[in-house]
């Protein structure tokens, strides 16, 4: 399979750059066509004005893709066909600052997705991605004032900056980690750059926002996050896309670095159109004494491979996972966590929950590793499972490595359905089934949502009630 899937790398044809139209809102894209061969990855750095190294970076990494594999964990990924994907749809408008400078037809899509009111309301600064380019990118001047760098990815690297990705990109996940990490590795584009100065604390929210809007193409976004010693920052990941008859592809990656007695919350909530692969990375390194949090939704995508994975390398550094799937019909939604403990006395909690109805597949898939040197370290694993009818699966797959006995280790696994009398009790007081069903399913998903800011929490919580009314 391997052979074959090069050679029709070398043979297929795809070396210029066409206009496309978006039939959704009428605008215009440079797109590059599907496939990926070297001419195309040399023909994306050129775009993107890369320096030498980058460039050369990625060939490397093209390199490494043709000689993986594919995954042979997860759930089935056979529909999606590498060459049917346009890797690169880049706007014919620059990147602003202005909200008002942004093309209407991309404005009008964010603003029905709430992001400009989001802004005003909540958050210290604000990123947006359309397909392959971040077309927004703004930063509150007090914050901005504290020394914060919020900035676009590609900014970043060509600017005042460059040193700091040069020395983290893709070090925590690097290109031979697996096919998908090669694949973003060569044609990466978009993405946020954050750096949080030493003991400086964002009081409020940054969020980036990311929208495949192109039917058939890919979405390679690279945040990197530094938050140095003693900081504290919260931020907010959202996606979306629209659904379309194709296949479409998600393969970004997030690696995020946190300091000595620093402080990062990571939240996402993912809502892909459900002919999506969602095949995205994201890891983080914790030093001393410093915490990484994790809050994660995932709604949407037709697959999904999302294993969030921490490494507490540093003594007393700490962890927490809490996250909440929700697989719908023809969804197989595998996602978990893992976590490497290096440091003494580190701290993981992993605390998730997964629902499934209408035929849909939920795994839970987590892997802890604890190393000689983590001594007095604590784990706590917590999966459950709520199944809303009797054709739906749930699959629990924990894995521990524990390499000290100087440690306190705890895993708990729950599948159940919803109880009749609850629903019986409810619908007493005058709630209709369906409405009783959801108000179970959102009480089961509080976990979650009561760690997200208020306006997430609602957005959560209106994606569970249309899940459960079919209506996604």
């Amino acid at each position: 399979m391997l052979d074959e899937l090069k050679e029709s790398l070398r043979d297929y044809e795809a070396n210029s750059l066409y206009d496309f139209k978006d039939e959704e809102n009428e605008t215009n894209f440079y797109r590059e066509k599907e496939g990926l061969t070297r001419d195309i990855v040399e023909k994306i750095s050129r775009e993107k004005e890369d320096p030498d190294w980058m460039r050369e970076f990625r060939l490397k990494c093209l390199d490494i893709y043709n000689e993986m594999n594919m995954p042979n964990w997860g759930p089935s990924i056979e529909g999606l066909d590498i060459d049917k994907i346009s890797s690169y749809v880049r706007s014919k408008s620059d990147m602003k600052n202005r909200w008002e400078d942004v093309p209407d037809d991309i404005k009008n899509t964010f603003e029905k997705l709430g992001i400009p009111e989001a802004e005003r309301k909540s958050l210290a600064g604000v990123g947006a991605q359309y397909d392959s380019e971040l077309v927004y990118h703004n930063i509150k001047d007090e914050v901005a004032r504290q020394g914060v760098i919020y900035t676009d990815f590609e900014s970043a690297l060509k600017g005042e900056y460059a040193d700091m990705v040069k020395e983290h990109f893709m070090k925590l996940v690097p290109p031979t980690n697996h096919k998908f990490a090669a694949l973003h590795g060569a044609v990466w584009s978009g993405g946020s750059f954050v750096y949080v100065p030493k003991n400086v604390k964002v009081e409020i929210p940054l969020q980036s926002y990311f929208r495949l809007n192109a039917a058939g193409a890919g979405q390679f976004e690279h945040t990197l996050i530094i938050v140095d010693e003693g900081a504290d920052l919260h931020f907010i990941e959202g996606c979306s896309a629209p659904k379309y008859n194709v296949a479409n592809l998600h393969a970004g990656c997030v690696e995020l670095f946190v300091g000595k007695n620093a402080k990062l919350r990571y939240s996402t909530i993912e809502n892909w159109s459900k002919n999506m692969y969602n095949l995205n990375t994201k890891r983080a390194r914790v030093e001393e004494g410093g915490r990484m949090e994790w809050v994660s939704g995932s709604f949407g995508s037709h697959v999904s491979y999302l294993y969030p994975m921490t490494i507490l390398k540093g003594d007393n550094s700490s962890m927490e996972y809490t996250g909440i799937t929700f697989s719908g019909k023809g969804q197989n939604l595998d996602t978990g966590a893992k976590v490497l403990h290096i440091g003494e006395g580190s701290s993981s909690i992993i605390n998730t929950k997964s629902i499934s109805k209408d035929g849909g597949i939920g795994t839970f898939r987590s892997s802890v590793t604890v190393m000689p040197s983590a001594r007095k370290s604590k784990v706590s694993v917590s999966c459950d499972s709520l199944m809303l009818d009797s054709i739906s699966r749930s699959d629990t797959i924990p894995g521990m490595d524990i390499r000290t006995n100087d440690s306190d280790i705890g895993h708990e696994a729950k599948i159940g359905k919803i109880s009749d009398e609850a629903i019986f009790y409810l619908m007493s007081k005058g709630i209709s089934e369906e409405d009783a069903r959801a108000m179970i399913v959102s009480g089961f998903a509080n976990s979650v949502s009561k760690e997200l800011p208020l306006e997430y929490a609602v957005e959560m919580n209106n994606l569970i009630k249309l899940e459960m009314s079919g209506n996604m």
